[in-house]
């Protein structure tokens, strides 16, 4: 349904207002925002996990929005850039936004009911850049599911949306409650659960490949909590002398290509 609007204040559009300012203040409540062409192109794909509620495209951009076959019951929101910028807070270059819903959390045996071979566990990952740098390497290498502790960021916060091109509308997630350890829950599912750690006592080719594995990554700087290390194998990523850490979106991306290429050598 393409609906021209004129007015900025048309109510609408609320839930585009001011987006930059709702990130910062963090009220979205359960909406997200997805935003730039290669975004909406997941989104609107049939593999989204996420259905969009509506869109705000600049006129310019219309062609490119409706080359994705949005469903037809779908508003999409068509104005200039200049009022587009008005509402949205500022040049939004792109042009096209998406508006979407978040869905409650599943609880985890339901999320790996599938037995993915490879998922990703996620402990204090406070930002957003790395959390949607994993989330793209999460949906680049295949992994079955994301699961992310009380005190990790949010996976659809705009930014995060944004650097994962879309990963985090595909890649299925779920959030811990705060009184429950990422790596205990998975190995209780007879997940073998690895810690990439500098000091890992395993070199990451030498992982076995004999049942499904979990690999956790922590924050930079201080690493995974002992709490998480002591329910996991350690894992090493060897570097050159005098060098001992890398990104953890880096990391995660390293891992995950060794870890499903075996995988999938093995069948």
């Amino acid at each position: 349904m393409i609906i021209p609007v004129t007015d900025p204040a048309d109510p609408r559009l609320a839930p585009f207002m001011n987006v930059r300012d709702r990130d910062l203040r963090q009220t979205h409540g359960d909406a997200f925002i997805a935003e730039g062409e290669s975004v909406l192109a997941v989104f609107l794909s049939k593999g989204a996990r996420f259905r969009p509620e509506a869109l705000l495209v600049a006129g310019n951009r219309i062609d490119t929005a409706l080359a994705w076959a949005p469903p037809d019951d779908l508003p999409i929101y068509v104005t200039d850039q200049e009022l587009m910028d008005r509402v949205v807070g500022f040049p939004i270059h792109r042009g096209l936004l998406g508006l979407g819903r978040r869905a409650p959390s599943p609880r985890l045996a339901d999320l790996l009911a599938s037995r993915p071979r490879v998922v990703v566990g996620l402990v204090g990952i406070a930002n957003h850049d790395n959390m949607g740098g994993i989330f793209r390497n999460a949906a680049a290498f295949g992994s079955g599911a994301v699961v992310l502790d009380a005190t990790s960021c949010d996976p659809l916060y705009r930014k995060a949306i944004r650097v994962s091109v879309g990963g985090v509308l595909n890649v299925p997630f779920t959030r811990l409650d705060t009184d429950t350890g990422v790596a205990a829950a998975l190995g209780d599912l007879g997940y073998r659960v690895l810690a990439l750690s500098p000091r890992g006592a395993m070199r990451l080719h030498e992982v076995p490949t004999d049942r499904p594995v979990a690999l956790l990554l922590g924050t930079e700087g201080p690493g995974l909590p002992d709490a998480e290390m002591a329910h996991a194998e350690t894992v090493r990523i060897d570097m050159a002398g005098g060098f001992d850490s890398l990104n953890v979106a880096t990391t995660s991306g390293i891992a995950l290509y060794e870890l499903t290429r075996r995988m999938t050598e093995r069948g």
